[in-house]
């Protein structure tokens, strides 16, 4: 493995290259692929950008993301040289001061990273963001995903218990990168409500929790449908309930279907919840109440508090089954970046 400067020699087998990595705490537990010198360099020479320019400053630790670190955890990550530029987005994406990297990585609470892929590169990459959306089988989910728990934790710091004081963990710290199902979206895709044009390609990503099924089969109209959808956010324990902030809403393309049938934009349906998603006051406990807010709110606690505090996209296939994602809360926002392609 080459860092910086070092050339770390060992015995040429697979095996020996595993147990070293394994036994100096660079991996996230699962077998790696070697970053031999020649692997590295045709992962840099996919960039645009010098070997050692810092795309950003990941703590802890606050370690330089060189493009030569990104490039090693990639390929320790299974990332092939197509892949590159997205993880460089992401990279630059986490470490804007809107995200709040330092608080993530720290937190006790169980946020990963979770990066939307939009644009043309969802099918040149053949991203998955059709059925499964969310689990294994597909090979850009997975190594992209990857590549960046490697990055928090070996240029970062943000290992089980010494950086990252996450109390339980969770399994969106292994991988966490799907597409939007931009075909079957009958809205703008989340990219293009950013700002980027449709034909860009793009990553945003989110301190996002794992996703929390939404099961409705039996809504036909988008009031239906979204009266299941506030009842799944009106949860006490969410980070949201208390410090508000941005949570994601990803509907399956049925489900978005039915709600937009009804005339709904985006904007209604983040308005709709606005009134009823609230969480009761006897959900909680006085001395909870007393804790978070400082005093008995006056009526329901709100899970959106305001329209910059949902953000809505489309992915998964066939089924009525929607996920809502809440966040670490508060103090972070998602953050979209632009794939440079070349």
């Amino acid at each position: 493995m080459s860092t910086d400067d070092e050339i770390i020699s060992l015995p040429a087998s697979y095996e020996s290259v595993n147990d070293y990595f394994m036994e100096q705490g660079w991996t996230d537990g699962l077998p790696i692929i070697p970053p031999t010198p020649d692997r590295v360099n045709a992962m840099i020479g996919s960039s645009n950008v010098g070997r050692y320019d810092v795309i950003g400053e990941i703590p802890p630790n606050w370690g330089s993301a060189t493009v030569e670190k990104i490039a090693i955890n990639a390929v320790m990550a299974g990332c092939r040289p197509e892949h590159f530029p997205v993880l460089m987005a992401a990279v630059k994406a986490i470490t804007q001061p809107e995200f709040n990297l330092y608080a993530i990585q720290a937190t006790t609470h169980p946020c990963g990273i979770l990066m939307i892929i939009n644009g043309p590169i969802i099918k040149s990459l053949n991203v998955n963001n059709s059925s499964g959306v969310f689990g294994p089988g597909f090979v850009s989910n997975a190594v992209i995903g990857r590549a960046m728990r490697l990055i928090l934790f070996n240029v970062g710091g943000g290992y089980p218990g010494v950086g990252d004081m996450s109390s339980q963990g969770s399994p969106a710290k292994f991988s966490f990168c799907i597409g939007e199902n931009e075909d079957l979206n009958p809205w703008n895709p989340i990219h293009v409500d950013m700002g980027f044009d449709l034909k860009d390609s793009t990553v945003t990503v989110a301190a996002a929790e794992s996703p929390h099924n939404i099961n409705d089969h039996t809504g036909r109209s988008a009031e239906e449908v979204l009266t299941i959808v506030a009842g799944a956010m009106k949860v006490t324990g969410a980070n949201n309930a208390y410090t508000g902030g941005q949570t994601i809403l990803l509907l399956g393309p049925e489900h978005a279907e039915t709600i937009v049938s009804d005339g709904f934009t985006k904007s209604d349906v983040i308005h709709w919840l606005m009134k009823n998603a609230l969480i009761p006051l006897n959900s909680y406990t006085h001395d909870t109440l007393m804790e978070r807010f400082g005093a008995i709110p006056e009526g329901p606690v709100p899970m959106v508090r305001a329209e910059s505090d949902l953000l809505i996209g489309v992915t998964g296939g066939p089924g009525k089954h929607s996920s809502w994602i809440p966040t670490f809360g508060g103090t972070t926002h998602s953050v979209t970046e632009k794939i440079d392609l070349g």
